[in-house]
């Protein structure tokens, strides 16, 4: 028996070592894959950058205005009496379907992530513009803790989501589309996800005690 244990010990670490190294290399793919991208990335921060200046410098025609409001009215019904750990769950999930579906939906030639991120940025420049004209500037920094996390996660995923649309223009169309797709999925297990669970956190904190 006590050979056995003997040799037991030794497997396991080297079966923990292996674990640790194959996750290692694992996030060194994942970034690799995001420094890959960074111009497909880069495009969909664009495209959020503009029309976040949109939304908060342009005055929103009245029905647009009517329904954003409504629409956020509604989310804070939803999220009316619920706990902090509740709270947290639910932006987490929320953005982790967002992120998710706006990656995936990029292969339909990376329309939908671009549609995505222009929808984003107008609403957060919208919602931007109304608190600060109504409690003040210095009310922003609210909303700075969990971006920094929040929205590196959204352009990352509609960044890989906008290069997955271009496997169309590939030769080896179907083999393109799986590398891409494989690459995506693990770059959303190992970087998005994390980024998305510290951003919930901060964010559900902040609106709880606040």
């Amino acid at each position: 028996m006590k050979e056995k244990k003997g040799k037991s010990r030794p497997h396991l670490a080297e079966k923990n070592s292996s674990w640790r190294s194959q996750f290692r290399e694992n996030y060194k793919e994942s970034f690799d894959y995001i420094r890959d991208s960074r111009n497909f990335i880069y495009s969909i921060i664009i495209v959020f950058l503009f029309f976040f200046f949109i939304g908060f410098f342009i005055q929103a025609p009245a029905i647009l205005d009517e329904r954003i409001l409504e629409f956020i009215k509604e989310l804070l019904i939803k999220t009316e009496g619920m706990s902090n750990s509740e709270l947290i769950s639910f932006i987490f999930f929320n953005n982790l379907q967002n992120s998710f579906i706006g990656m995936l939906f990029g292969i339909i030639f990376g329309i939908f992530p671009v549609l995505t991120s222009l929808a984003n940025g107008y609403l957060l420049g919208f919602v931007a513009e109304k608190t600060v004209e109504e409690e003040g500037i210095f009310v922003l920094w609210r909303i700075f803790p969990h971006g920094i996390f929040e929205l590196p996660a959204l352009f990352i995923s509609l960044g890989l989501g906008l290069k997955l649309g271009t496997f169309i223009f590939k030769k080896n169309k179907l083999k393109t589309l799986s590398t891409y797709l494989l690459k995506s999925i693990k770059v959303f297990f190992f970087i998005v996800i994390p980024l998305l669970i510290i951003a919930a956190i901060i964010e559900g904190s902040l609106i709880f005690f606040f």
